[in-house]
């Protein structure tokens, strides 16, 4: 297995640059995999393949407005931060500080324990929030940093607001719809730099209409990162060192996974997110030897990295977008579906001219 087997044509005018209205409503490539056969669908179509009794798991996080453009304090020159992870730091968290991991703009003059701050002003030009940089990141790879973040407003949530804005991945140029457009429409708590897009297809109509059919619905949460978009830039993909998230599965999840599968039902994975989290909760529970399938955690580290020779331990069918070449993504699904089918797939989508990539359009692997 090489880095390069996971390449593919990529057309950059088939990189979707917005997103399908509606939702539902963009097409859906459906692919069996223990035969290999390709069906072209509506997204909406979904609900035919789905039976009673199956469960559909969600990545329920929110993206932050993670997006920071300010000026240096000293020279007022522009500067950019981006929120990775919040971490520990020096002082106890409060309304008004904590300590994030970051990506900074210009790297050079934002040095850690130079005392260099960057300012970033709400509408009405006053100061909504700073960020000092005042440390490397543990184990960074990119030149991460420590910063932390403080506000004289009343919380750090209310100056997030004021100032940052909803990050897009770097393939998409110029997007100036709604920004809501890129958030699930079941969504809850503002965790992540980035969408867990799978779950963008579906509306509140469409979720409903599972229900009525007896298809179950669970969460879990996983804080999607940057590194969801990085290639592996690795020959050997062993080589390969998987970027850390953290995901939280609760009771009530494990429980009705546990139900699902014991009556015969499937367990179905909306995005990847979904998959990295139910897995990981499974080895957790094979470590402690627990006796279930799954180990319920809140906030979890998981660093799992899945690629062909990965024997899946709860999920059964698999709702995703198209990804990137050469991404873990592509040996994650590779791993599900089998290579030579998802290789195939990948082709048909190039051909019939699929919109790809995240606001693109999906694929219902069963």
């Amino acid at each position: 297995m090489r880095t390069s087997d996971f390449e593919y044509d990529l057309p950059e005018e088939l990189i979707a640059q917005e997103p399908h209205i509606p939702r539902d409503k963009c097409r859906m490539l459906v692919l069996d995999k223990n035969s290999g056969a390709i069906k072209d669908a509506i997204f909406s179509d979904v609900i035919e393949y789905l039976k009673p009794g199956d469960l559909l798991v969600a990545n329920e996080t929110r993206v932050l407005p993670a997006r920071l453009l300010g000026h240096k304090r000293d020279t007022r020159g522009a500067a950019e931060v981006f929120l990775l992870r919040e971490v520990g730091g020096d002082e106890p968290r409060t309304n008004r500080v904590a300590f994030w991991e970051v990506l900074v703009k210009p790297g050079k003059r934002l040095k850690p324990k130079t005392g260099a701050i960057v300012d970033f002003c709400a509408e009405d030009g006053s100061v909504a929030l700073s960020a000092e940089v005042v440390d490397w990141a543990r184990d960074g790879q990119r030149g991460e940093r420590v910063a932390r973040i403080s506000t004289e407003l009343d919380s750090l949530d209310e100056a997030l607001h004021a100032v940052g804005k909803t990050p897009l991945p770097p393939y998409i140029k110029d997007y100036a719809g709604d920004d809501e457009l890129y958030q699930t429409v079941y969504s809850r708590n503002e965790s992540s730099a980035a969408a867990p897009t799978a779950g963008l297809h579906f509306t509140e109509e469409l979720i409903q209409m599972c229900r009525a059919k007896g298809i179950d619905w669970a969460t879990v949460e996983l804080e999607v990162g940057l590194d969801t978009f990085r290639v592996v830039d690795e020959e050997d993909p062993l080589a390969h060192k998987m970027h850390t998230e953290f995901y939280s599965v609760g009771k009530d999840t494990a429980l009705a996974i546990e139900r699902c599968k014991a009556n015969g039902g499937r367990v179905i994975a909306v995005g990847t997110t979904s998959v990295r989290s139910l897995e990981s909760a499974a080895a957790s529970a094979r470590e402690s030897g627990c006796g279930n399938l799954l180990a319920p955690c809140k906030r979890a580290a998981t660093s799992l990295f899945i690629y062909p020779g990965y024997e899946f331990q709860v999920v059964d069918a698999l709702i995703t977008n198209f990804h990137v070449p050469r991404s873990t993504l592509m040996m994650l699904v590779s791993a599900f579906a089998g290579y030579d089918n998802i290789m195939s797939a990948y082709k048909h989508a190039v051909d019939e001219r699929y919109r790809l990539l995240s606001f693109g359009d999906a694929m219902f692997i069963h």
